[in-house]
């Protein structure tokens, strides 16, 4: 399978937000790049799509419009709005660029240089979310910080947040965090509260697997999809800690990022270690037809002041439903026969766009949904 060779390894890719209809297409997106001499962002444009074939992942040429170095590897990428981008790096610092659609340049608004650090040095920044100008960072240091946009100094900063490394975080709710750490644990924050203690901690009984990668769904906030160093999908209902939660047998190495496709939540994109990116549609649990895949019932730890009785088990989702004898997600690879780690997909309606280690970015306009 062709793609669009970009010399850089890819470790993430995010497209740029659509103005005015939720219908249009996106047609820029950005990269950032990492284990380079000088690492780059990148924008790129997409152009016409012509002579596809429905079951094809395709790349559609996109096209560079500009670039600018970056200090260390990419650890995260997001944009902030049309005109802003803000990356996590390797050496610890968060930087806001700005697009300028004139002249088609790349610069730097604003950097926070030891967002997060250790005693003896730097320590990388793993994951950053925003919303609107409120930007939240979580790094290797288990450090959260909150800044704004436009503010040199942070509005808040919990030093001591986790004793081990913070790999991703999201948004529950405005005001509530999500994170996922080194030791397989899933934490809530919420920022109205004072002090550095999680409102509630999940995680998985006897298990310390490393969680790499969080997503929330874009509908019901109580569910949420993680992944981490043993491949396997884990979605879980934040509000109660007694009901089944599913755990599927996805990829054979670390799963690197998790994406709720947002306006069709039922189906769930991942991609790995092992060359893989997968695309699961929950909308079509099959009973009896034979698969690979297996849903576990597991209990896990939860750390909660809501009584057993007065949590709500009603289930309303259909990753929520899915039964450990009988259910069946079904799934389609979207890279056959690949080899080198996808580290980073996005979607947005049909168009899907993914950054390789092959120094390659696949895209395709025609996802089945």
């Amino acid at each position: 399978m062709e793609g669009r060779y970009v010399s850089q390894k890819i470790s993430k890719v995010r497209w740029r937000p659509v103005s005015g209809s939720s219908l249009q297409s996106p047609e820029c997106f950005a990269t950032g790049s990492w284990d380079s001499e000088q690492n780059k962002v990148c924008l790129w444009v997409t152009g016409e799509m012509e002579n596809t074939k429905p079951d094809q992942l395709f790349l559609d040429d996109p096209k560079p419009v500009c670039a600018i170095d970056h200090n260390g590897d990419v650890m995260d990428l997001q944009f902030l709005d049309q005109e802003r981008i803000i990356t996590a790096s390797s050496t610890g610092s968060v930087t806001v660029f700005r697009h300028h659609l004139n002249s088609e340049t790349l610069s730097v608004l604003q950097r926070w240089e030891r967002a997060h650090y250790h005693s003896h040095g730097s320590a990388p920044c793993t994951s950053l979310v925003c919303d609107g100008p409120e930007i939240i960072t979580v790094g290797e240091d288990g450090r959260i910080n909150h800044f704004q946009a436009d503010r040199k100094e942070p509005v808040r900063t919990i030093d001591n947040a986790d004793s081990s490394s913070l790999n991703a975080v999201t948004f529950l709710r405005t005001t509530e965090l999500l994170t996922v750490n080194s030791i397989g644990q899933l934490k809530i924050w919420d920022f109205r509260q004072p002090g550095n203690k999680p409102s509630q901690i999940y995680s998985l009984t006897g298990e310390r697997v490393p969680l790499h990668c969080v997503d929330r769904h874009p509908n019901q906030q109580h569910i949420v999809g993680t992944g981490g160093q043993d491949g396997t999908l884990c979605i879980w209902d934040v509000r109660q800690g007694s009901i089944p939660i599913s755990l599927l047998d996805a990829h054979s190495a670390e799963m690197w990022e998790v994406h709720f496709h947002p306006s069709n939540p039922d189906h769930v994109f991942t991609c790995s270690e092992d060359g893989s990116l997968w695309h699961w549609n929950a909308s079509v649990i099959t009973p009896d037809l034979p698969s690979f895949l297996q849903q576990g019932r597991r209990n896990f730890s939860l750390n909660s002041t809501v009584p057993h009785a007065e949590m709500n088990q009603s289930v309303s989702s259909a990753w929520l439903t899915m039964d450990a004898a009988k259910g069946r997600v079904d799934i389609d690879n979207l890279l056959s026969a690949y080899v080198l780690s996808v580290n980073s997909l996005d979607v947005v309606g049909e168009h899907l766009v993914c950054g390789t280690d092959a120094e390659a970015i696949y895209m395709t306009s025609n996802l089945e949904l």
